[in-house]
């Protein structure tokens, strides 16, 4: 560790990645530089196979925050590590911490310690207690900086007086540990909404406003925030805002507690400053709200890669392109705040007056407010064009549905014009292949399955649409797996789906269609799978089965929101990528 003798928020901080400076962005684009050449990858080490055996897949970490679903109406508080919904039956629950706080049962679970339910039995109220997770096998010196991050996350909470702060009530002992306890936020994170669709500009502006207002706070009372992201910001009841998980917090005048060699935060929302080992400000924690805000819009982080050395090398070197479905004011302020140089970065004050003016409703059209005064229509002033707002308010339908069509082609996630489509490149052992939009990139298969040719998945940068092709070989299937037809495999799928079986969902139940088709002049058979996330998210799968007259048996799955923004482009994706597969050898 190392100390940063007195001065403001610590020193430069240490980082284990060899990255170049920024640099001036290729001619090739705004994205150039980066290893696809576009602002994200899906998240790695990458997707487990949506098919296969339960035993081979690995459980996907749940969404963070409390998760959305019916609480006592006096519950008001916050979990500030990622959640994983569990049943009252946890182990533990019902234990009593420092002889006041009833665990009743967990919210979830991240790195540093595990979010508890639990009732306050002295004043009979319903609070968040985290409980520290520390492996038995770490060194006596890392035990130690694990608990004083707890308890430097407790100080750095409990100084700041800001409705979008957590509120932390006490620090309980417990066997010499640290649980910390605090209100209990009724809702979700920002993450975990963005899954199901992106919000709109001034839903986000108004987010963004209560977000830097706690930073705002925290930077006065001299806390560095240094994790902020949609996952840590809570949505609770009446439109409340809270800014959570304070535990990697640099407090102005205290240790380091970033060993040698360590990074912390996480990387696609870190400023270029702190990836160079630099020494952060204030700046550094609006930067990472210019990042929140454009994930907001557009639905990803721009700097997303595959992995966390080219995810850094993006936040040092990519120009992302200016947020498609923000304008104004908000747009004005995410791409003040992603300034590279913290100098040129815009102030508290700055950021706050253009997302106040975002925050505001639309002005009626002139001739509106005319015509509600008793008054006639004015003409217009010569040289002045009616704004598309205007033109909208006024009944110009033909003009507002150009605008939105021209709001869908230009978002992140391709449009759906004939030339936004490509045929990526599948392994020749598969033998078939399928047209996704442009712009979509592969995933890395976990470690596990690696050597597997058997099967891929492409997808949009925020991976809540993704493709998946697989094929399943008949000259291996020495236990007579496959199915004798398509329909007899999608039936046996949707069995195992309603049973909740399948690690197609996770292992949730659902619901299911089962439908029979025909596809290259053959018989096939289609899965419509309904079913909603550990969070409650609603989800759809459309499974295309094939069989070849070998045997071989195709799975053809598109995920995608059942919910939201995302749920008409998911579904034609679906039709688009169902009607281009085309199998080598049918």
């Amino acid at each position: 560790m190392s100390n940063d003798g007195g001065a403001p928020y610590g020193p430069s901080e240490p980082t284990s990645f060899g990255l170049r400076p920024p640099e001036q962005p290729h001619a090739g684009g705004p994205y150039a530089g980066g290893p696809y050449g576009a602002p994200g990858t899906p998240p790695g080490p990458g997707a487990p196979n949506p098919y296969a055996h339960q035993a081979q897949t690995q459980a996907h970490p749940a969404g963070p925050g409390v998760p959305d679903a019916p609480q006592p109406p006096s519950a008001p508080g916050a979990a500030s590590v990622p959640t994983q919904v569990v049943h009252e039956s946890d182990p533990g629950a019902g234990r009593l911490i420092a002889g006041r706080y009833r665990l009743l049962s967990k919210l979830g679970h991240g790195g540093m310690g595990t979010v508890w339910r639990a009732k306050d039995e002295t004043v009979d109220r319903e609070v968040a207690v985290k409980e520290p997770r520390v492996p038995d096998h770490l060194p006596e010196r890392e035990r130690a900086t694990a608990f004083e991050r707890m308890r430097r996350e407790a100080r750095a909470a409990a100084r700041l007086d800001h409705p979008a702060v957590v509120n932390v009530h006490d620090v309980a002992v417990e066997d010499g540990q640290p649980w910390i306890v605090m209100e209990f936020v009724q809702g979700r994170s920002m993450g975990a909404a963005l899954q199901e669709g992106t919000l709109g500009t001034r839903e986000a502006a108004r987010i963004g406003l209560e977000v830097l207002g706690a930073l705002d706070a925290a930077h006065k009372a001299g806390i560095l925030h240094r994790d902020v992201k949609p996952d840590n910001v809570m949505l609770g009841q009446y439109d409340r805002v809270v800014l959570t998980d304070f535990g990697i917090a640099q407090i102005e005048g205290e240790t380091n507690l970033t060993d040698t060699g360590g990074f912390v935060g996480s990387p696609e929302f870190i400023a270029p400053e702190r990836v160079l080992g630099q020494r952060p400000g204030p700046a550094s924690d609006l930067w990472s709200l210019g990042v929140v805000l454009y994930a907001a819009t557009e639905g990803v982080s721009p700097f997303r890669r595959s992995n966390t050395p080219a995810t850094l090398q993006s936040v040092l070197n990519a120009t992302p392109a200016a947020p498609a479905s923000a304008a104004g004011p908000l747009a004005d302020a995410i791409n003040g705040l992603l300034q590279k140089d913290p100098g040129h970065r815009p102030d508290a004050v700055t950021v706050r007056r253009l997302l106040e003016e975002a925050v505001k409703p639309p002005a009626p059209p002139v001739a509106a407010q005319v015509m509600a005064s008793g008054g006639a229509p004015a003409r217009p002033v010569d040289g002045i064009r009616v704004g598309k707002k205007a033109l909208v308010g006024v009944g110009a339908a033909v003009v507002g549905l150009a605008l939105a069509l021209g709001v869908v082609i230009a978002d992140p996630f391709g449009g759906g014009d004939e030339g936004s489509w490509y045929t990526p490149k599948f392994p020749s052992a598969i033998g078939a292949s399928v047209e996704v939009p442009k712009g979509y990139v592969v995933s890395d298969q976990p470690d596990e399955y690696e050597k597997d040719e058997h099967w891929l998945q492409y997808g949009d940068y925020s991976w809540s649409i993704n493709v998946h092709l697989e094929v399943e070989k008949k000259k291996e299937d020495t236990s007579g797996q496959i199915a004798s037809t398509a329909s007899a495999e999608a039936n046996a799928d949707a069995e195992d789906l309603r049973a909740g079986t399948a690690s197609m969902t996770g292992s949730a139940k659902a619901e299911v269609k089962t439908t029979v088709t025909k596809h290259q002049g053959k018989e096939a058979a289609e899965n419509l799978v309904t079913y909603k996330t550990e969070e409650g998210a609603p989800r759809e799968v459309r499974v295309l089965y094939f069989r070849t007259e070998g045997g071989d048996m195709y799975k053809l799955g598109i995920f995608y929101p059942g919910a939201g923004d995302f749920v008409d482009r998911g579904r034609e994706v679906a039709e688009h990528a169902i009607k281009t597969l085309k199998v080598d050898k049918p």
